[in-house]
């Protein structure tokens, strides 16, 4: 009997296994998809577009991102961004623009995210009520980055996080970083583009 009931256990301990690790690897794989799947693209004008709230830093080249206050995937874009400004060595200003909805008060886009971009030092914080500047960019996901050269011609757009909402070494903030001291990146094509691991800027694509 003792043999029988311990038989039993064995089975249904094989059954759960057998199907727990399908479940893992379900889940892995839902995880490592929405990790990798980028946002859509931005369409950015090759040169610095006019009538903005902002002008075209004279001297020095500049970036742009766009981030959406309640994405949690752009906290690691804030992150890779202080690192590009630690080592900007005063070639770049940066400029981030959060995603403010027309109808709201402007708290709403006041967010811990609106924190910490405001404490990375050389970044400027504006709302963008209405998405008019990320529109004006061409600009639809969350993490969105633009780099500008000082003639205003268009260096980089894309990501700069290698997996959605990690930080770490990626293509986006290398390319920037060898574009700033005049390097070429790993690829020749300039634009360097890279893909947007964000959520949707405006929350509607």
């Amino acid at each position: 009997m003792a043999f029988v009931t311990s038989f039993r256990k064995q089975a249904v301990i094989a059954a759960a296994v057998a199907l727990w690790i399908p479940a893992v690897a379900f889940g892995v794989n839902v995880l490592w998809k929405y990790s990798t799947t980028p946002g859509r693209p931005a369409a950015p004008p090759p040169n610095w577009p006019r009538n903005l709230p902002i002008e075209q830093p004279k001297g020095r080249a500049a970036l742009v991102m766009f981030v959406h206050p309640q994405c949690p995937c752009s906290r690691a874009s804030l992150g890779e961004l202080a690192l590009i400004m630690a080592h900007a060595n005063r070639q770049l200003e940066a400029d981030v623009f959060f995603y403010l909805p027309p109808g709201e008060a402007s708290a709403w886009a006041r967010t811990d995210l609106w924190t910490t971009a405001r404490e990375i030092p050389g970044v400027h914080v504006f709302e963008d009520r209405g998405a008019k500047v990320a529109q004006s960019f061409g600009a639809f996901t969350s993490g969105q980055t633009l780099l500008y050269n000082r003639d205003g011609h268009l260096l980089f757009k894309g990501g700069i996080t290698a997996f959605r909402g990690h930080s770490g070494d990626n293509a986006g903030r290398i390319a920037i970083l060898a574009l700033l001291q005049h390097e070429t990146p790993r690829t020749s094509i300039v634009p360097v583009v890279t893909p947007v691991l964000g959520c949707s800027l405006r929350g509607e694509e």
